[in-house]
């Protein structure tokens, strides 16, 4: 009952920039944290940023000062800018929300993933 799609992942040189964007849509009462996690090849998913419904964030300590995450509350939406990409940045990038939905309660949800890859 709830989607999230994501959008604007791809090839770029390395100190090169990058947007992705997630919307979330369905039978939705409440968004409370949303995020992008991200799994390179052999390697577990790990979170790369999160923010609260407050604003307030969180980011990987690999990507501060590089990523920037933010989102739009009354669209249910969340990006995350990529600045300064290196090549270890390349991975698949998922977005993810916790949710309150119709009658499937408090869950979290992922998208289907964007791959980013940062040439050197």
């Amino acid at each position: 009952q709830v989607q999230l799609v994501e959008s604007g992942g791809g090839l770029v040189q390395a100190g090169g920039s990058l947007r992705l964007s997630c919307a979330a849509s369905g039978s939705i009462f409440s968004v409370y944290v949303m995020g992008w996690y991200r799994q390179a090849p052999g390697k577990q998913r790990e979170l790369v940023a999160i923010i609260t419904s407050g604003g307030g964030t969180n980011y990987a300590d690999s990507v501060k000062g590089r990523f920037t995450i933010s989102r739009d509350n009354g669209e249910n939406t969340v990006s995350l800018k990529m600045n300064s990409l290196k090549p270890e940045d390349t991975a698949v990038y998922y977005c993810a929300a916790d949710v309150r939905a119709g009658n499937m309660g408090r869950n979290m949800y992922w998208g289907q993933g964007t791959q980013v890859t940062v040439s050197s």
